[in-house]
């Protein structure tokens, strides 16, 4: 039968279901470009009004997934063991940096694919542009290759992984569809099942600094994503993970990628950060079967990490990608940090009450380290470090962080937008678990 696109959008715009063969012709048309411009903002458009139900939901991120290569790891020399974590985007969330070293050196392959920041959250693929010579766009034979001798390695989405999905989100930027469930959870989904898992773990925030800042949307995201991922064949759990306050000491691309250094050597752990690491790892030990449950999951990173295998690891996916070879033993040597540094001070006593973590995300992009188009270059040494948490006492000119930039002007206009970002109170207000709630198939199917 001939496909029709303007009879498809017609369909969902009058909210009846598609059949899986309608949802595949329509990925076709937007990989291939036989579906017009206009036409595939309807299409975003009438799913974004009418929405998507769960069989739609899994055979458009199925189809997604199908429009270009989906990897076979063991033909790549790989068997069993492969797994990873993708999280919705925050502010100091470099928990990837330190998650795929740990997972590899406690038995699995973690094959990343990341993204760039965009807006007021950080993207992973920035911090490691951070370090010289790391490819973030390998060609498959040194991806595969460097996966199968560090047992990670992080990099972008190649143009061959989920073409359509890089149609569909261009589209989407500019057309207002971003926030639709259906399409997040198809975009998200097509690209990871596209890179070969056998289980993944989604860390899902919502507050502040979180692409979703109702717990509610965060919660209902969480619910589609496992639900879909495991109608296409691949287990995931995902975790709900507080972000209302900056994820670990620091913000921006090089100082992030020194924070996670020092949490892999053993200099400096953030409670915060290691509770969200630890527990994102653990899920995919246990899920692929590396440990038996996650208190022995626990003791397992514990010894790895007080063994230094994770930030052998990490060093090696460095290496392997074109870094550094000496880069976890000499990280300051290599990272270009900005030079001024400047303390945001506190005006007045009290306790720390709030964080808008999107207002420290934008302090970030107005320092020129990180962008608001796709297209802009950032300036990977710009960032804050030294970050006070929610609950903590401050005196008139305590530091409430340390900012880094590349002039003094620049510093004061961050600092200035720092501490407008921060709350004082006079009360200290009640401690948050930072992992909040833990989704798998059946509690997703529970809720429905």
């Amino acid at each position: 039968m001939m496909f029709i696109p303007q009879e498809t959008i017609r369909k969902k715009r009058d909210g009846l279901e598609l059949d899986r063969a309608e949802i595949r012709a329509m990925v076709r048309g937007i990989t291939d470009g036989s579906v017009g411009e206009g036409q595939v903002a309807a299409f975003a458009m009438a799913v974004y009004f009418r929405g998507m139900t769960l069989g739609e939901r899994v055979d458009l991120t199925e189809a997604m997934r199908d429009s270009g290569r989906v990897l076979d790891w063991p033909s790549l020399g790989i068997e069993r063991g492969v797994a990873d974590k993708h999280s919705t985007g925050g502010v100091g969330d470099k928990v990837s940096l330190v998650l795929g070293p740990l997972a590899a050196a406690c038995g699995l392959f973690v094959p990343m694919i990341s993204g760039r920041g965009l807006g007021h959250t950080g993207g992973t693929l920035d911090k490691f542009d951070a370090i010289p010579g790391y490819d973030t766009a390998p060609g498959l034979e040194r991806f595969a290759r460097v996966v199968r001798e560090a047992g990670c390695a992080i990099i972008g989405q190649t143009v061959d992984l989920a073409p359509a999905d890089r149609r569909l989100y261009a589209v989407r930027d500019i057309t207002a569809t971003v926030e639709s469930i259906d399409l997040i959870t198809a975009s998200i989904l097509s690209k990871k099942l596209a890179a070969g898992l056998g289980g993944l773990v989604m860390d899902v925030k919502f507050g502040s600094g979180a692409f979703m800042r109702k717990y509610d949307d965060a919660r209902e995201l969480a619910r589609s994503i496992v639900t879909v991922a495991e109608g296409a064949g691949v287990p995931t759990t995902a975790l709900l993970t507080d972000m209302n306050e900056v994820l670990g000491q620091s913000v921006g691309n090089a100082v992030e990628v020194r924070e996670a250094v020092e949490f892999l050597t053993g200099a400096s752990r953030e409670p915060r950060l290691a509770e969200v690491v630890l527990a994102c790892t653990g899920e995919m030990l246990v899920m692929e079967g590396a440990a038996r449950d996650m208190a022995e999951a626990a003791r397992k990173m514990e010894d790895t990490l007080a063994s230094g295998a994770a930030a052998e690891r990490f060093g090696r996916m460095v290496a392997g990608l074109g870094g550094p070879k000496d880069f976890v033993e000499r990280a300051d040597a290599y990272l270009d940090l900005a030079p001024v540094e400047m303390p945001v001070l506190a005006e007045r006593e009290g306790f720390v009450a709030a964080m808008d973590c999107r207002a420290v995300g934008m302090a970030l992009v107005a320092m020129g380290g990180g962008r608001t188009r796709a297209d802009q270059s950032i300036d990977h040494g710009a960032g804050m470090t030294r970050f006070i948490r929610i609950g903590g006492r401050v005196e008139p000119d305590t530091p409430l962080c340390m900012v880094h930039a590349r002039d003094g002007e620049t510093a004061r206009m961050a600092a200035d937008r720092i501490r407008a970002a921060i709350s004082i109170g006079e009360r200290r207000p009640p401690d948050r678990p930072v992992v909040r709630e833990r989704i798998t198939a059946e509690t997703a199917k529970e809720a429905s």
